[in-house]
C-alpha cells in the first residue's frame, strides 16, 4: 500500500512523537509512505476567520500538488484539524462556481485543483486497510494488563467524515483490542476537547478538558489521534486539576504510539518521553518501563 502524507505544521513541531511513531507503524505494517512535497498549512482553524475563500484556497493548494504528484495515492492526514480541512475544500470543488474561485487564486503557482485527490484520516487507514489479524501479528510485547480510554475529539468522525458513526466512534476500539489492551468507553469519547478556549476562556476550557480527563480517569492511558485534543489533554493538567478541585494525573498518548509499543518499536520512534504527564506508570504495566 502507498500513501502521500500531509504532515500539517503541529505534525512536525509540537506532535512530532505522533509522526515518528505514526511512519514507524506503518512501515511495519508494510505501507509505502512519502512525504507530500513542497506543502504548506492548511489554514488550521483560523483561515476561514479571515475570509471563507482563503479557508478553502489553503488546504485546496496541497491538495492540487497532492493531484500533481499523480498515481492515484490517496494523502494522509494524522491531524484531525488538517484532515477536516483538506476535505472541507474538495467538498467545495463540488460547486462549480466555488472551484473556480479556488483556481483563480492558485494560479499565482501555476496550480490547478480538479477535487479528485481522496484525504484520509490516518485512524481510517489503520482501522480498514489493515485487518486485524495483520495488526496482531506484529504484537511482540502485548498490552496485556493496560486499560484505555480511547478518545477521538469532534473533527475525527465529523464533519466530512465517512468512516466512523459521528456520535459513536468504534474505529479505535478493535485496534486497541487487537493490541491486548482493554477499552475503558466513557461518554466523552467524541466531544470537543475545548480547543483554543483552553487561551482565550481558561475556566471554560479547563472544565471542558477535565470533564474528559475525568471521564476517562479509571485507565491507565487516553489515546488519541489529534494533535490539538493531544495538547489540550496533556498538557493542562494542573490547571484542570485546580478547576475541578482535585489531583488529575493520566498519560495522553497517541494512538500509534501504543500500536508501535506493542509492536517492539524503539523509544527512538514512540517518544514517549515528550509526553507533560510521565508514561511510566503505563509503560510499567506492560513491562517496558523506560529509563
Amino acid at each position: 500500500m502507498k500513501y502521500l502524507f500531509y504532515p500539517g505544521c503541529s505534525m512536525e513541531t509540537s506532535a512530532l512523537e505522533y509522526t515518528t511513531s505514526m511512519l514507524g507503524v506503518l512501515k511495519t505494517l508494510g505501507a509505502e509512505i512519502e512525504e507530500l512535497e513542497n506543502w504548506t498549512c492548511c489554514g488550521a482553524s483560523v483561515g476561514a476567520v479571515m475570509s471563507d475563500l482563503l479557508g478553502v484556497v489553503l488546504p485546496a493548494r496541497n491538495l492540487a500538488l497532492a493531484e500533481k504528484a499523480g498515481d492515484g495515492r490517496e494523502l494522509i492526514a494524522g491531524c484531525s484539524a488538517c484532515y477536516t480541512n483538506l476535505r472541507k475544500a474538495t467538498e467545495a470543488a463540488r460547486d462549480r462556481a466555488s472551484l473556480a474561485k479556488i483556481n483563480q487564486a492558485l494560479e499565482v503557482e501555476n496550480l490547478a485543483f480538479r477535487g479528485t485527490v481522496n484525504t484520509r484520516h490516518l485512524l481510517d487507514v489503520l482501522a480498514n486497510d489493515f485487518d486485524m489479524d495483520t495488526i496482531k501479528s506484529h504484537v511482540k510485547r502485548p498490552l496485556t494488563g493496560l486499560t484505555v480510554a480511547p478518545y477521538y475529539g469532534c473533527q475525527t468522525v465529523r464533519p466530512y467524515s465517512p468512516f466512523d458513526d459521528h456520535n459513536h466512534p468504534t474505529s479505535m476500539v478493535r485496534i486497541l483490542e487487537a493490541l491486548g489492551a482493554k477499552v475503558h468507553h466513557h461518554l466523552h469519547e467524541a466531544t470537543c476537547c475545548g480547543t483554543a478556549l483552553l487561551t482565550t476562556k481558561p475556566e471554560a476550557g479547563f472544565t471542558i478538558a477535565g470533564t474528559i480527563l475525568e471521564a476517562s480517569s479509571p485507565a491507565d492511558c487516553i489515546a488519541t489521534v489529534c494533535p490539538m485534543c493531544h495538547m489540550n489533554l496533556d498538557s493542562y493538567q494542573d490547571k484542570v486539576s485546580k478547576v475541578l478541585g482535585k489531583t488529575i494525573s493520566i498519560p495522553v498518548v497517541f494512538l500509534p504510539q501504543l500500536m508501535g509499543l506493542a509492536f517492539g518499536l524503539e523509544e527512538s520512534t514512540l517518544l514517549f518521553k515528550r509526553l507533560m504527564v510521565s508514561a511510566k506508570p503505563m509503560l510499567e504495566r506492560v513491562g517496558a518501563a523506560q529509563g
